[in-house]
């Protein structure tokens, strides 16, 4: 039986006011070798999508509902990174890996928050994609800008609240020790295991949380594409298939790598996932997703491309205006 938290104070427990990670290799030789990788990684990571970003802001043919929310999801995979790797890379040159209770709660607040924006994004970008291959005609009239930022604002408002709440129904709970994640960041389930009451409450808000967001996001996206299926087989061309299959391509793969890694770190959490399992997973999603997502939507865009050359052209004649 769990003992309750006034028997524990009582005792010779003491509350955990700070934790200790044990990194991302057992092998600490190795970690300083990891640490110009993965800065290479987050340095790439910014530039990428920090770019993309402004790029978007400057050229007016890319002033659309698409990339409107694709500068967002920039964003977010920003965030996303900044939650993990400049902690993780500090830690590459520690011997001792320590985080404060309040810093660790933060961290995990974070990256909960622009974890579940990207899957609210994702479904939004579904939608925007089903409208703009089910309905070319009424596209404009639809996806206003008014509308636009409204769904952006429901985006970082309904991610909020429930990171929120899951981070309360986690860090709500009593930490007596021991104090060891055997992880390289805050993950929820690794600070679940620590707990010295019984978490079975947290759990289930948390779980409740994860599901309204996480799997309505997934429900949203799934239901979007049927009914872009449905819409691209009433197309008479092969052209216009073609066409239509290239406008969802860049977000089916996003959406594939995504949900991929982070259903088979979570969903499937069992004797069978090893620890190393779930940190390389983990460095999939958390690291090199936000790196990866920028390259999956410009390589074969030429709409980007040219948005390109006609920044570089315009940067180009400044000087010789001047």
């Amino acid at each position: 039986m769990m003992p309750s938290r006034s028997e524990l104070e009582d005792g010779n427990h003491t509350s955990v006011t700070m934790f200790v990670f044990l990194g991302l290799l057992d092998q600490a030789e190795l970690q300083p070798i990891l640490f110009p990788i993965f800065l290479g990684i987050y340095i790439i990571t910014l530039i990428w999508n920090l770019g993309l970003i402004i790029l978007i802001r400057l050229d007016f043919h890319l002033q659309t509902p698409m990339y409107f929310f694709l500068s967002f999801l920039s964003f977010t995979d920003v965030c996303y990174s900044s939650s993990i790797s400049p902690r993780m890379l500090s830690d590459f040159l520690k011997a001792e890996k320590t985080i404060s209770f309040i810093g660790c709660a933060t961290q995990n607040f974070v990256f909960a928050w622009m974890g579940a924006s990207e899957c609210c994004l994702l479904a939004v970008m579904a939608y925007d994609r089903y409208v703009a291959i089910g309905s070319p005609l009424q596209y404009s009239a639809i996806m206003v800008p008014s509308l636009c930022w409204r769904m952006v604002a429901g985006v970082y408002g309904s991610s909020f609240f429930s990171s929120f709440v899951q981070t309360v129904a986690c860090f709500n709970l009593y930490y007596c020790g021991p104090n060891i994640i055997h992880h390289f960041f805050c993950d929820m389930p690794q600070i679940f295991s620590l707990s010295c009451s019984d978490p079975f409450i947290s759990q289930l808000v948390i779980f409740l949380a994860a599901v309204f967001v996480g799997f309505g996001s997934f429900l949203a996206i799934l239901l979007s594409y049927v009914f872009i299926a449905v819409s691209i087989l009433k197309v008479a061309s092969f052209k216009g298939c073609v066409k239509a299959f290239k406008t969802c391509g860049s977000h089916l793969a996003t959406v594939t790598l995504f949900y991929g890694t982070v259903l088979s770190v979570y969903m499937y959490r069992s004797s069978q996932h090893s620890t190393k399992q779930d940190k390389v997973l983990s460095v999939v999603y958390t690291i090199l997703i936000p790196m990866v997502n920028p390259l999956i939507y410009s390589l074969r865009n030429t709409e980007i491309k040219g948005a390109l050359k006609r920044v570089m052209k315009k940067a180009a004649q400044l000087p010789q205006k001047v």
